[in-house]
């Protein structure tokens, strides 16, 4: 066994590895970190949005200034519309925090990776992972990598994270299997446009199975978009993508619609299609974060978020491990339990979100009553912005709550006030019958009712 240089070589220098390298590094310890690119890389495909629980880590990290700096506005207000129903409330606070940020995907890199140098990470580009190195008993204590000129590399360390996308060289080198996986749900277009006005506010619309979508990022530029289902979804040149793009607001947002034809778009289009897994994200001497370990559909904007929380959760891990206080296979068995109960919730609820299948008009109803409700308009963009747990926001008393904002006549619809009668005890005295509503409303929740019923207060008397 070779003598361990580093106590950790993170493969993988973008938002996961260079975070998860940063929090090492700034901890004392040694740490090696990796990456195929030459850096500054070029603009990344990714929707750049930050929401508030990745901001609060790098407000924690002291970073969040420097960022904010990169010219790209706070955003307050998370919106959604399907048809003439209209949600925009305010974000939710996790800790005092309580806005996103959109910034330019490489400047964003580039400021954690600096970071994670100036902490005392080594950085080494343009090197490709080939190998694995193990002892006798499986254990990994190394890698084999390879130069852009092809000279080989050899490194030894106490832990190997596999910090490198979806498509993880690490993941597939130690057989890391997959699991819960879903196949691809929708394939997305979307672009930058100069000359948009900013209001801090995302927007998303849902009509007709697509998913419009559009905010505020850097430089005055703002992202607009359309997810459409993968059967629905064309290749074609620029002048059809804008053509789609438009149409997809014309039909939900005409005001915003002829803004677009009237400005312009000053980038190509971009595409994008994720399945959505988990994988066994440890084993002896290594572990997985980001993309790596866990990847969901990108209709939710979540994965920088994701990859920002989930370097925390595996340094927090981890750490006691590599100094001594704690045995390292217990620590990363720990780093797995709580990543998958970190995300479960919000992995199930973006699977629902992505399949992209129109409200139906009971879910209209709570739509609406969540607008007349500051607290549940709240829970529910705090939701998809990965703040609120779908287990709390579906829980029964939460959704029993909703039904003070329905009011009373027979706009709602039969089976709204009939699970009201359920929910509040009906006229004539009769006692209210919770089991039965929860029933009768997970029932038009689809995939998100399971919340409702799986809750420990489901149907509570």
């Amino acid at each position: 066994m070779g003598v361990a240089m580093y106590d950790v070589i993170v493969v993988g220098a973008r938002i996961s590895g260079a975070s998860t390298a940063m929090l090492l590094a700034r901890a004392g310890y040694r740490v090696l970190l990796l990456d195929r690119a030459k850096f500054p890389g070029g603009k990344g495909a990714a929707t750049n949005l930050v929401h508030p629980p990745g901001i609060l880590r790098l407000k924690r990290w002291g970073l969040l200034d420097e960022v904010a700096a990169t010219g790209c506005p706070p955003i307050h207000s998370y919106g959604l519309q399907s048809g003439p129903v209209q949600l925009m409330a305010k974000l939710p606070a996790v800790e005092g925090v309580a806005e996103a940020y959109s910034p330019e995907r490489a400047k964003l890199d580039e400021i954690l990776l600096e970071a994670a140098v100036k902490a005392g990470a080594e950085l080494r580009e343009q090197v490709a992972l080939r190998e694995l190195l193990t002892d006798s008993q499986g254990t990994v204590i190394g890698v084999r990598a390879e130069t852009e000129d092809r000279t080989p590399l050899v490194e030894h360390a106490r832990l190997v994270v596999g910090a490198d996308g979806s498509n993880s060289t690490v993941a597939r080198l130690v057989g890391a299997e997959k699991y819960d996986s879903h196949p691809v749900l929708n394939k997305s277009h979307w672009s930058y446009w100069a000359d948009l006005p900013h209001d801090g506010k995302v927007r998303t619309y849902r009509h007709r199975h697509q998913h419009a979508f559009t905010w505020p990022t850097h430089d005055g530029l703002t992202i607009v978009g359309v997810a459409l289902p993968v059967e629905d979804f064309k290749a074609s040149p620029d002048q059809g993508r804008d053509a789609t793009v438009i149409a997809a607001f014309e039909d939900v947002d005409p005001e915003f619609a002829a803004r677009l034809r009237e400005t312009r778009r000053v980038d190509k289009w971009m595409t994008g299609a994720v399945p959505n897994f988990l994988r066994h994200c440890h084993g002896p001497g290594w572990a997985l974060v980001g993309d790596a370990g866990y990847t969901r559909d990108p209709i939710t904007a979540a994965g920088i978020t994701d990859s920002l929380r989930g370097a925390e959760l595996l340094v927090e891990a981890v750490e006691p491990a590599l100094s001594g206080d704690r045995d390292l296979a217990a620590a990363l068995a720990d780093y797995a339990r709580r990543r998958d109960a970190l995300v479960g919730g919000h992995f199930r609820y973006t699977r629902d979100h992505a399949a992209l299948a129109d409200y139906n008009r009971e879910e209209l109803e709570f739509i609406r009553a969540m607008a007349r409700s500051p607290h549940h308009g709240s829970g529910m963009v705090g939701m998809f912005a990965t703040i609120v747990p779908p287990a709390e926001f579906y829980s029964p008393a939460n959704i029993h709550a909703l039904f003070e904002h329905i009011p009373p006549g027979p706009d709602p619809g039969w089976k709204i006030r009939m699970v009201r009668w359920l929910v509040r005890g009906a006229p004539r005295h009769l006692p209210p019958a919770t089991r039965l509503a929860d029933r009768l409303i997970a029932a038009n929740l689809g995939s998100m009712g399971t919340f409702l019923l799986d809750s420990p207060v489901a149907g509570a008397a």
